[in-house]
This record gives structure tokens, C-alpha cells and sequence, in this order.
């Protein structure tokens, strides 16, 4: 079961969101905006549920509540635990919570370039909303994607 995260957590919610978006890094030229965050604020709000596994940090989602959807910033599953499902019980706990906060979808966005995630977001019942530019990293291009909330794949 997912928990939200505290204060005690911050150190390791960087270290696992730089670890797991480090082949991003490495493809892009640059670190992705998850990895440049400042978490402090979003662990104050309430916006981080961690995933744990053996008492280790396995993975983590950052998830805002807007008015009219729930927005994923960040998934992130820490290296160890990668190909066990763990981002798509991540994209459970976004659903869950969408449901909860009585929101008929949820957005996320993500780099162009990422075509795994931009696969896997798919299979799970996210369709693209468009593309644009991405207004902090130049010459990046930005692909927003959104789900109904109770439709899962």
C-alpha cells in the first residue's frame, strides 16, 4: 500500500527520482524536470505516495489535485525494482486518488523523446492531447496525454 510522503522522506525521494530518470539524462543531454524539482514544497502539500518494498523506497508519484484533474508531475520506480508493475500500480494510486478527489481525469506530460513511457502510458488507457514545446528547456518538445478516471486498461 502506497503512503504518503513526509519530511523525514525528501533525501530519498532525489535519490530515487535521479536514479530512475538518469537514462533520460543521459538521452536528452540534460536532466528532465523531475530530477531538477524541489520536493520540499509537494511532500508540504501532500502530492508524494511512496511505494515501498522490503522497507526499501521502490517508487514514488507526485500527483496534483487541480479542479477539474488529477496531474502526474513525476513516476519514478528506483532501478532495482524496474519491469515488476510498479508504475503501473503507481498509475493505480493516481486513479484511486483522482476518484477520490471526484475528478474525471487525469493529465500527465511528458518528453517526446521518452517513447517507452509515451508506449506504456498508452497501453494503460492515456491517449495524446497534443504536443508543444516545452516552455523551461528549449527545443524540447512536450507530449500531454489524459485518461478518464475509472477506465482502466
Amino acid at each position: 500500500m502506497p503512503r504518503q510522503a513526509n519530511d523525514a522522506d525528501l533525501a530519498a525521494i532525489i535519490a530515487l527520482t535521479t536514479a530512475a530518470y538518469a537514462p533520460y539524462t543521459a538521452l536528452l543531454g540534460a536532466p528532465p524536470i523531475p530530477v531538477t524539482e524541489d520536493y520540499a514544497p509537494r511532500i508540504e502539500r501532500g502530492e508524494i505516495w511512496l511505494l515501498e518494498s522490503g522497507g526499501e523506497l521502490a517508487g514514488l508519484i507526485v500527483l496534483e489535485r487541480h479542479p477539474d484533474h488529477a496531474m502526474i508531475f513525476s513516476v519514478a520506480v528506483a532501478p532495482a525494482f524496474q519491469g515488476k508493475k510498479l508504475g503501473i500500480a503507481l498509475l493505480d494510486v493516481a486513479d484511486g486518488q483522482a476518484r477520490q478527489w471526484h475528478v474525471p481525469e487525469v493529465r500527465l506530460y511528458t518528453n517526446s523523446r521518452m517513447e517507452r513511457n509515451i508506449a506504456l502510458y498508452t497501453a494503460y488507457g492515456y491517449r495524446e492531447t497534443g504536443r508543444r514545446p516545452n516552455p523551461y528547456r528549449p527545443g524540447w518538445t512536450v507530449v500531454d496525454m489524459a485518461k478518464p478516471v475509472g477506465k482502466a486498461a
